[in-house]
C-alpha cells in the first residue's frame, strides 16, 4: 500500500522533532513512509535514535553521505524523486533547515499531486551566509503547509508575503519530544555516573561551520568557554561533533584541560545532560530550544539566532565567542531566575499538524 504521508529526514534533530508526528500517525492509523537521506555522519548512531524513540526503521535509506552542498543536495533530489514516484504520497513532511529539507521540498513540489508540509517554518537568522538560512527560506516559499512554531515565526512568513491560509502556528514539536522522553531518559540513562559528572557542570556543543571551520574563531570559542567556566568552578563536557573533531585534528588545536571531549551522545543521554547541566553553551538552534524547555540557562556562541523567543523570555543570551562577552553572559545567566515561560507551545504540535492536514 502506498503511503499517505512521506517523511523526508536526514539528521538526528529531524528524527527527534518528527518523532511526535510519526507517533501521531501511528495512533491515528495514517499510512506513512520514512525516507532517510543518509545526510548525517553516523548511520549507526542514527539507528540507535530510531530504536530509542521507538520509531519504525526507515523504509528507504538513500545513504547520500557528506559532500559539497550542491553535490549532496543534487543527489538527494534525484533519489527522493525516485522514491516519491513509487510511493505517491499525498503530502511530504520535512522539518527544519538542512539540505535534506531543501531537497525533499524541491523534489516533491515539482511533482504533480504531491504537497509539502514544512515543520518549523518561519525561522530566520537574517544571516544569508548561513546555508541553513537559504534552505529554510526556499522551503518556506515553496511549501504548501507552513507549520510555524511561534507567533513570531508566523508573523515573519506573513511579512514575506506568504498567504495566511498556508500558515498554522502549532508550537514546536520539540516540546512534544522533550515531554514524551525526559522521564524515560532519566530512568534509562546512566550518563552522569558513566562520565563521573558531579552536580555542577557545563554542557558544550559546537559544530556550525562559521565556528569550527575558522581556526582562530574555534580556538577563541574553546578558550572563552574554559575561562568563563573556570571563574565559576564548573567542569565542561563537550560531546564532539565529527566535523568539529576533524577540525581540531587538522588545525592542531589544544583543547583546554577544563573541557572534556566525549563521543556524540544518543538522544536520551543528551537529554539528561541538558536537563542536569548548570549551564549550556551551544551554537545549535535545537539545543537553544531544548534547554529553554528544560529551564537550563543557555549561552549561545553565535552572533545571531533564529530562536529569538529564547532570548525574549530570558532563557538564552547570544554572546558570540569573545572571552569577556562569554564570561559576562555566563554571569548573567547563572544569576537569572529560571522560571521563564516556555514560548514553544503546549506539546500538542504533532496533533495540530495532522489536524491541519485533515487526518483526524
Amino acid at each position: 500500500m502506498s503511503s499517505t504521508l512521506s517523511f523526508v529526514l536526514g539528521t538526528r534533530p529531524e528524527i527527534i522533532k518528527l518523532s511526535p508526528v510519526i507517533r501521531a500517525c501511528q495512533r491515528r492509523d495514517v499510512p506513512f513512509s520514512i525516507v532517510h537521506t543518509g545526510q548525517h555522519y553516523s548511520e549507526d548512531l542514527d539507528s540507535v535514535f530510531f530504536e530509542q524513540l521507538d520509531l519504525p526503521t526507515p523504509d528507504y535509506n538513500l545513504a547520500v553521505g557528506s559532500s559539497s552542498h550542491g553535490e549532496q543536495t543534487g543527489k538527494m533530489i534525484a533519489e527522493i524523486e525516485s522514491v516519491l514516484e513509487s510511493e505517491r504520497p499525498e503530502v511530504v513532511i520535512v522539518q527544519g533547515d538542512t539540505n535534506s529539507v531543501l531537497a525533499g521540498t524541491i523534489a516533491a513540489t515539482k511533482m504533480a499531486d504531491i504537497e509539502v508540509g514544512h515543520v518549523e517554518a518561519g525561522l530566520r537568522s537574517f544571516d544569508r551566509d548561513m546555508p541553513e538560512e537559504i534552505n529554510r527560506r526556499v522551503s518556506d516559499h515553496a511549501a504548501d503547509y507552513l507549520f510555524a512554531p511561534t507567533n513570531t515565526s508566523g508573523d515573519q512568513l506573513r511579512q514575506e508575503g506568504l498567504s495566511d491560509e498556508w500558515i498554522t502556528v502549532t508550537g514546536n514539536t520539540v516540546v512534544d519530544a522533550v515531554h514524551q522522553n525526559v522521564e524515560i531518559a532519566h530512568e534509562r540513562s546512566s550518563v552522569l555516573s558513566d562520565m563521573n559528572l558531579d552536580e555542577r557542570f557545563a554542557l558544550l556543543t559546537a559544530h556550525r561551520a562559521e565556528n569550527v571551520d575558522d581556526r582562530e574563531r574555534f580556538e577563541r570559542l574553546l578558550d572563552s568557554v574554559a575561562k568563563a567556566t573556570d571563574e565559576h568552578d564548573l567542569s565542561v563536557v563537550y560531546p564532539i561533533h565529527p566535523r568539529a573533531e576533524k577540525r581540531i585534528s587538522e588545525f592542531g588545536i589544544n583543547v583546554p584541560d577544563t573541557i572534556q571531549l566525549v563521543e556524540p551522545q544518543d538522544f536520551l543521554d543528551f537529554l539528561v545532560l541538558e536537563d542536569e547541566a548548570t549551564i549550556v553553551f551551544t551554537d545549535s538552534g535545537g539545543v537553544q530550544e531544548e534547554s529553554c524547555i528544560l529551564r537550563t540557562p543557555c549561552v549561545t556562541l553565535r552572533d545571531n539566532t533564529e530562536r529569538p523567543e529564547t532570548v525574549d523570555v530570558g532563557a538564552n543570551l547570544v554572546v558570540g565567542v569573545a572571552p569577556d562577552d562569554v564570561s559576562e553572559g555566563v554571569r548573567k545567566m547563572l544569576t537569572r531566575d529560571r522560571n521563564w515561560e516556555n514560548p514553544f507551545g503546549d506539546g500538542t504540535a504533532a496533533d495540530q499538524i495532522l489536524d491541519t492536514l485533515g487526518y483526524e
